[in-house]
C-alpha cells in the first residue's frame, strides 16, 4: 500500500501539483546532501524529526483502534451475510498474509540487510520480547487488564486484541450497537483527515531526519537500504512464483493467466496504487468466465484485506529496523512481529498513509524509536511499486481459488473460462 496521500488545501502550488512520493524522494536527497556537506549542522536537526514523530505517535492509538474495530465489525457482518464464500475469503486472506509475513521475516534472517548499521536506541524494549520464551507471560501480556491505561501507555498489541474483541462484539450487537459504530466512523473520518495533514508534511521532516542520521551513520545506511529493497524484490518474485504454482494446482494455465492480467499488473507497478486497477481488473476476470457476483465480492474485499505484497514489505522493514537498532530477533519478538503485522495490515487497509501508520504500530509494539519510519518513507516508493503489483496478483489468485471451491454454484450466465487448463 502506498504512503501516497492527497495534499492538504494549505499546500503551495508546487506541492499541490507534485505527488507526495516525489516530494519525499526530494526530501530524501536533500537530507542526504545536507547530512554529508554540513554534518555539524545536521546533528542539530534531531528535535525537528522528533516533532514529526510525536505527531505520528499522537494519532496511532485512536486511528488504529477505530480502524481495526470497524474492520473487524465489517468482517463479522460479512461472514454472517455471505456464508461459505465470505468465510473462505477471510480464511484465505489471513493465510496468504501470514505466509507473506513469514517469508519477509525469513528473508531478513537469511540476508540481514541491516548488517553493519548501528542506529542509536531511544526507546525501551519490553522485557518479554527480548528474552527467552515464557509463553504464559507472553499470552497474558496480550490481554489488557485496563484498556484505558493500556492505550495511554501506547501498548499496541493489547490494544489490537481489545479492538478485535470489541469489533466482533459490535458485529453481534445488532441495532443497539449502531450508535457506537457511527461514533467510531466519525472518529475514524477525523483521524483520516488528521493523518492526511501530518503525512503531507513528511518531505520536510524526512529531510531533517535523514540529514541527522547520515551525519552520524555515513554511507553505511544508504547501502543497507539499497540491499533491503533488493532482498524485498527477491521475496516479491518468490511470492509471484508461489502464486503461479497455486494457479496451476487450481487447474488454470499460469502463463495465460499472467498474460490476461498483465494490464492491471503493469498499471499497479507504474502507479503504485491498487485502486486505479480495480475497474479493469474486474472486467478482465469476468471476461475469463468468473461470475460477476464472485468478482464483485472478492476483488474489492481483497483490495482492502488481502495485501500480500504490503505484508511482506512491512515485515521486512520492521526486521530491518529492529536489527539496525540492535534488537535481537528472538522467537517471541518474531511472533510479535507476525501477530502485529497480521492485524494492523488488515485493520488499516484503507487508512491514508497506511504504510507509515502500520510501521509506527509495529515499531511501538517492539519498543523501538518511531522516528525510524522516516528512513523507510524515503525509499518506500521503490518497494511499493513491486508490492502493489503482488497485491493485485494475489487478489487474482484469491478470485480463482474462491471461484474454484466456493463460487461454482453461483452463476450469471457463466461461459467456460478461457484460462482453464486443458
Amino acid at each position: 500500500m502506498s504512503i501516497d496521500v492527497q495534499h492538504s488545501t494549505g499546500s503551495t502550488g508546487f506541492m499541490k501539483k507534485t505527488p507526495l512520493w516525489i516530494q519525499i524522494l526530494v526530501g530524501l536527497v536533500i537530507g542526504v546532501v545536507v547530512g554529508i556537506v554540513w554534518p555539524d549542522f545536521s546533528k542539530t536537526l534531531q528535535p525537528v524529526g522528533t516533532a514529526f514523530i510525536k505527531a505520528i505517535k499522537m494519532i496511532v492509538i485512536p486511528l488504529v483502534f477505530s480502524a481495526v474495530t470497524l474492520g473487524i465489525y465489517t468482517m463479522g457482518k460479512d461472514l454472517k451475510q455471505l456464508g461459505k464464500l465470505g468465510a473462505m475469503a477471510f480464511v484465505w486472506f489471513y493465510f496468504a498474509t501470514a505466509i507473506s509475513i513469514t517469508l519477509g521475516i525469513t528473508l531478513n534472517q537469511i540476508f540481514h540487510p541491516a548488517a553493519g548499521v548501528m542506529l542509536q536506541k531511544t526507546g525501551s524494549i519490553p522485557a518479554n520480547l527480548a528474552t527467552s520464551v515464557n509463553w504464559t507471560n507472553f499470552f497474558l501480556d496480550i490481554i489488557p487488564d485496563n484498556i484505558v491505561l493500556t492505550m495511554a501507555n501506547q501498548k499496541i498489541v493489547p490494544t489490537l486484541f481489545f479492538a478485535v474483541c470489541f469489533g466482533l462484539a459490535l458485529s453481534k450487537a445488532g441495532d443497539t450497537g449502531k450508535a457506537v459504530v457511527k461514533g467510531l466512523e466519525g472518529l475514524l473520518s477525523a483521524m483520516f483527515k488528521l493523518t492526511q495533514y501530518i503525512v503531507a508534511t513528511a518531505p520536510f521532516f524526512v529531510a531533517a531526519i535523514l540529514a541527522w542520521v547520515i551525519s552520524s551513520q555515513g554511507y553505511t545506511l544508504l547501502l543497507a537500504m539499497a540491499k533491503l529493497i533488493g532482498v524485498m524484490y527477491i521475496g516479491l518474485f518468490t511470492i509471484a512464483g508461489l502464486f503461479l504454482i497455486i494457479v496451476k494446482i487450481l487447474g488454470f494455465k499460469p502463463i495465460l493467466t499472467l498474460k490476461k492480467i498483465m494490464e492491471p499488473l503493469l498499471l499497479a507497478f507504474s502507479t503504485a496504487s491498487s485502486e486505479v486497477t480495480l475497474p479493469v481488473h474486474m472486467k478482465i476476470l469476468e471476461n475469463t468466465g468468473i461470475p460477476n457476483k464472485v468478482v464483485s465480492f472478492v476483488l474489492p474485499l481483497g483490495y482492502s484485506f488481502n495485501l500480500d505484497g504490503a505484508a511482506l514489505g512491512q515485515a521486512m522493514y520492521t526486521c530491518f529496523l529492529a536489527e539496525a537498532y540492535g534488537l535481537q530477533l528472538t522467537l517471541p519478538t518474531l511472533l510479535t512481529i507476525l501477530i502485529t503485522a497480521l492485524i494492523a495490515n488488515k485493520g488499516t487497509a484503507n487508512v491514508p498513509g497506511a504504510s507509515l501508520v502500520v510501521m509506527a504500530v509495529m515499531m511501538t509494539s517492539l519498543g523501538l524509536p518511531v522516528e525510524a519510519i522516516a528512513i523507510i518513507a524515503g525509499i518506500d516508493r521503490f518497494g511499493d511499486m513491486g508490492r502493489t503489483t503482488i497485491n493485485v496478483f494475489g487478489n487474482t489468485v484469491a478470485c480463482l481459488l474462491l471461484f474454484k471451491f466456493g463460487g461454482k454454484g453461483i452463476s450469471d450466465s457463466i461461459e467456460e473460462s478461457v484460462i482453464t487448463a486443458d
